[in-house]
């Protein structure tokens, strides 16, 4: 008996939508985190995943279910179109309903899902790292205009970033998804006994990479040190290139014995359980994970003013914003708040309360399963009108 054209589509929307996620590296860093975050809770019964690395990964795959694949396509440096046939294979082979490939490292990729027809095709611009700060490299720009064409759907992280791709790139509003990240306020949560006071612990987790500028962090805490150095340590959990640099900085400034770089981590909110203020020295940033995971765990948060920042943080209320590589300003805000202990629990409460209630993991969830299964359904009535 034939399928009417409805009872086909409502065939259609039970079948799971198979989803190929192309990253620079599966790695420990916001964007991955938000990446395991989303397919971990994404409804198993409607969503198939599968991770493609154009680089490699770490063990940090493991917090992928076993059923979900990952591709390592070792790509070297350089431009090369040998990744982008594979890509286009894997795609073609897989059969796949959505690519999401996400900030410009991966942006080429586009290609290969429009050359296999793949129907859904989302960019997500997560932030920008050092090789632009800020999205002004006149290539980069136009590579980006570029794909216009190519790219269906946009998902931007920020307000910064979604003002970026329609005001300078030129993107149709209407093809601009905003998604906050989210935080699991269940597993980031804060330290039963309250914020540590003796020591006063500063502490920040990320990549030790340049755009996280953590020698800014390391100069202005030198700073503090210098005013009450048995009052205060640093921690900065994380791995990167910068790590040696930072960590021979630190032993000339004579703070060796009162700063900690233990490297990453699986348990990061045990980590930020131990810190006093949370401090994110970044040149550039989409929306922070960790600084949302530190709200979370009920940490007052001091910020540099870039990116998605200050969408997070309220100015005195949760936290201070500082210029990005000022150490004296960092220090100062620092000092401020190991003067007043009472302000800084203050904003930690405000902090948590904030992420609990406009951060919610499930609300960044629902969002992206909203849209992946509109952007399928709107495929499939465009193929249907074709």
């Amino acid at each position: 008996m034939p399928i009417g054209p409805a009872a086909g589509r409502r065939l259609e929307m039970k079948r799971r939508i198979s989803i190929a996620h192309v990253i620079f590296r599966l790695d420990y860093g916001g964007l991955e985190n938000g990446l395991v975050n989303l397919i971990n809770r994404l409804p198993r019964a409607e969503f198939a995943h599968t991770v493609i690395s154009l680089t490699n990964s770490t063990d940090f795959r493991r917090r992928l279910p076993e059923d979900v694949p990952v591709h390592e396509l070792h790509k070297p440096p350089g431009n090369s179109p040998a990744y982008l046939v594979r890509i286009w294979k894997m795609l073609r082979e897989g059969h796949y309903d959505v690519l999401h490939t996400r900030n410009l490292p991966c942006l080429e990729s586009q290609l290969a899902g429009f050359a296999a027809r793949v129907p859904v095709r989302i960019h997500g611009e997560h932030g920008w790292d050092m090789i632009d700060l800020h999205g002004t490299r006149p290539g980069y720009r136009a590579l980006r205009r570029a794909f216009r064409r190519v790219v269906t759907r946009y998902v931007a992280l920020s307000r910064h970033i979604e003002s970026y791709l329609v005001d300078t790139i030129g993107v149709d509003p209407a093809r601009v998804t905003r998604i906050c990240n989210g935080v699991d306020t269940a597993r980031f949560t804060p330290a039963p006994e309250g914020l540590p006071q003796t020591p006063f612990v500063v502490g920040s987790v990320g990549r030790v990479e340049p755009v996280k500028d953590y020698l800014t962090l390391a100069r202005a805490f030198a700073r503090l040190a210098t005013d009450k150095a048995e009052a205060a340590r640093l921690v900065i959990a994380g791995a990167g290139s910068e790590r040696e640099r930072l960590l021979g900085y630190l032993r000339e400034a004579g703070l060796g014995e009162c700063c900690e770089l233990p490297g990453a981590s699986d348990d990061v909110a045990s980590i930020m359980q131990r810190f006093s203020v949370f401090v994110l020295p970044s040149l550039a940033e989409g929306i922070s994970n960790t600084i949302l995971e530190a709200m979370a765990c009920g940490l007052p948060v001091i910020a540099t003013t870039v990116g998605g920042n200050a969408e997070l943080i309220v100015e005195g209320e949760t936290g201070y914003l500082v210029p990005p590589g000022d150490d004296a300003a960092l220090a100062a805000r620092l000092r401020h708040y190991l003067q007043h202990p009472e302000e800084a629990a203050r904003h930690g409460r405000a902090a948590r309360e904030r992420a609990v209630r406009e951060f919610s993991l499930d609300v960044m969830v629902e969002r992206y399963r909203r849209l992946y299964r509109d952007s399928v359904a709107a495929a499939g009535a465009r193929g249907a009108a074709a």
